[in-house]
């Protein structure tokens, strides 16, 4: 369904001659088959799933706020501006992220859950939130809500 969503969105962006959307498209399909191939080399030639595509998106949106982060510092606005837009494109395909207060809840009712009361229970309570919240969670502010919790 990503796969479809992706092809469409590129014909879309050219026929509307959106550069940005254009080459961020691009640089996800080009993402997507480098790992599709990887795929083929360990059996499987149907390429990844779309809960992986979901994995590398997320990915891409990590990478590029770290590289936002870097050209502040570094007094490159234009090239942080570039960054922020090519976050905008890609989030289109992710499904909605989880608020603050959204992410505090779910880690306070995974901790209860799990009856966990210390910080040697993170690796635990983080596993758990993964599998609940996969494509849905900033897992970054989710390790930071469960150390406070648990530490």
């Amino acid at each position: 369904m990503l796969r479809s969503q992706l092809t469409d969105a590129l014909k879309k962006a050219v026929l509307e001659k959106d550069a940005v959307s254009v080459t961020t498209v691009r640089l996800i399909l080009a993402a997507l088959k480098e790992r599709d191939i990887a795929a083929r080399g360990e059996g499987n030639t149907d390429g990844i799933s779309d809960e992986e595509i979901l994995t590398l998106l997320q990915a891409m949106v990590k990478q590029r706020r770290e590289s936002i982060e870097m050209y502040t510092k570094g007094n490159r606005p234009e090239l942080a501006a570039q960054e922020a837009a090519e976050i905008g494109v890609i989030e289109r395909f992710l499904p909605k992220q989880m608020s603050d207060e959204e992410i505090e809840a779910a880690v306070k009712g995974v901790v209860t859950d799990l009856g966990a009361t210390c910080l040697k229970d993170m690796g635990r309570t983080m596993a758990a939130l993964r599998e609940k919240y996969a494509s849905c969670m900033d897992f970054g502010k989710a390790g930071g809500v469960a150390k406070k919790l648990l530490g």
